[in-house]
């Protein structure tokens, strides 16, 4: 009876390593150059809310390019734009207000901008990436923890897909969007979940920012 239920768990063991297969690590990233797939990425900041509760809202629609070498891990490139319009909370009247001059005035500075000045390899499948965020006119230097969470290949455009999920803690006051502190935690958390699709027109390392992505 041992011998048998023994069998039966290292035929349980063996099935689920078949079924949940071993994370890739950066070094099996195909290399090239990347652009965001702006509807399957998201950007969420998060606050405490009068101390008591943490309050999220989100940004969809970033666009930007990634160029990435796994035997180079450090050389790699990443320029990032999030338009302020898109911001979304589970407050319309909210909403606006984030949009309007007394936040983020989202009609003189349109989006938020990232460019990555260095990417180090903390781990098998994780780095840290330090670089410029501006946000309502203001450029300051933040790093965010990211892990590279995947890759496969896109069943409707058969393009290789990569994906990454990055987290940072930055101050709003830094940005000049300051309003309600301390009411509304200064600290704001941002939590971005992204999916890379490779370039079509690839130029592997041969890589300038896109025109378009500048503030």
């Amino acid at each position: 009876m041992k011998c048998a239920l023994a069998l039966v768990a290292a035929i349980v063991v063996v099935a689920a390593s078949a079924a949940t297969p071993a994370p890739l690590a950066l070094h099996e990233i195909q290399p090239g150059a990347y652009e965001i797939v702006s509807k399957d990425t998201l950007v969420r900041y998060g606050v405490i809310h009068m101390g008591v509760s943490e309050y999220w809202g989100t940004f969809p629609g970033a666009t930007g390019t990634l160029v990435i070498d796994p035997k180079a891990i450090a050389q790699a490139k990443l320029d990032v734009k999030v338009p302020i319009a898109t911001v979304e909370t589970t407050n319309r009247e909210l909403d606006g207000e984030l949009f309007s001059d007394e936040f983020f005035d989202g009609e003189k500075y349109p989006v938020m901008h990232f460019i990555a000045t260095q990417v180090t390899p903390t781990g098998a499948t994780t780095i840290k990436v330090t670089g410029n965020l501006t946000i309502h006119g203001v450029t300051k230097p933040i790093s965010l923890e990211a892990t590279f969470t995947g890759a496969g290949r896109n069943p409707f455009s058969n393009a290789s897909i990569i994906g990454f999920k990055a987290e940072g803690v930055v101050k709003r006051s830094d940005f000049g969007i300051g309003k309600y502190v301390p009411i509304v935690s200064d600290a704001t958390t941002m939590t971005i979940s992204a999916t890379f699709e490779k370039n079509k027109r690839d130029v592997g390392a041969l890589w300038s920012p896109d025109p378009e992505l500048a503030v």
